[in-house]
C-alpha cells in the first residue's frame, strides 16, 4: 500500500469535538500567542492541526496545533469567521507514536518546557520504550535523555542502565600514636 500524507485529507471539525492531549510540553509566550492570533486573523488557518481520532469517544485529540486551537477558543472573531470549525489532519497511531510525533513537531519549530519533556520521557519509559527508541523517535542523544530522567528523580527510569562497580578505598592500617 502506498503511503499518503495526512495533509491530503484535511477535514473540517467542530471545535467542540477537539480536545488537547495531556502531554504536550510546548509553551508559547504571550507576545507569540498574539502574533499567532494576528497571523490567523490576517491569513486564516494556513496549516491544519494534527489530531488522532478516538472512535470510542468520538473526539479528535490534538497531536500538534494546540496553540492554533487555543486561538479559536480565545478569540470570538476567529471562532465566528471560521464557523467554529478547525482544519484537521488525522493520523492513526498508538499513544507512544503520537507522543513522538508531538515532540518532533515541537522540536522542529522551537523550544518546549523541560519539566513536561521529562514527564514525556517518563511516560514513554512506563509504556516500555527503551532509551534507544526514545532517542531515535524524539531526536535526542543519550545525555539529553539522562538529564530528563534525572529531573523526574525516579529510580525506575534507570532500571535499564548498567552501572559499573564503584571504587573501594584501600584498607589502611591505622597506626597508634
Amino acid at each position: 500500500m502506498k503511503f499518503k500524507s495526512p495533509v491530503y485529507q484535511v477535514i473540517s471539525v467542530p471545535i467542540g469535538k477537539i480536545e488537547p492531549n495531556t502531554y504536550n510540553p510546548n509553551t508559547v509566550a504571550p507576545p507569540e500567542m498574539k502574533l499567532l492570533y494576528d497571523s490567523i486573523r490576517e491569513d486564516g488557518y494556513t496549516m491544519p492541526i494534527v489530531c488522532y481520532y478516538d472512535k470510542a469517544r468520538d473526539v479528535y485529540i490534538i497531536v500538534d496545533g494546540f496553540h492554533r486551537y487555543r486561538v479559536m477558543l480565545d478569540y470570538p472573531d476567529i471562532y465566528e469567521r471560521e464557523g467554529g470549525k478547525l482544519p484537521v489532519s488525522v493520523i492513526d497511531k498508538p499513544i507512544d507514536q503520537r507522543m513522538a510525533s508531538t515532540i518532533r513537531h515541537n522540536r522542529a519549530r522551537g523550544s518546549h518546557d523541560v519539566d513536561l519533556m521529562s514527564n514525556i520521557v517518563k511516560e514513554l519509559h512506563d509504556l516500555g520504550r527503551s532509551d534507544a527508541w526514545i532517542s531515535r523517535h524524539l531526536g535526542m542523544d543519550r545525555d539529553e535523555i539522562l538529564r530528563l530522567k534525572q529531573i523526574t528523580g525516579l529510580a525506575a527510569l534507570f532500571q535499564d542502565v548498567k552501572f559499573g562497580q564503584a571504587w573501594r578505598p584501600a584498607e589502611e592500617e591505622w597506626e597508634q600514636p
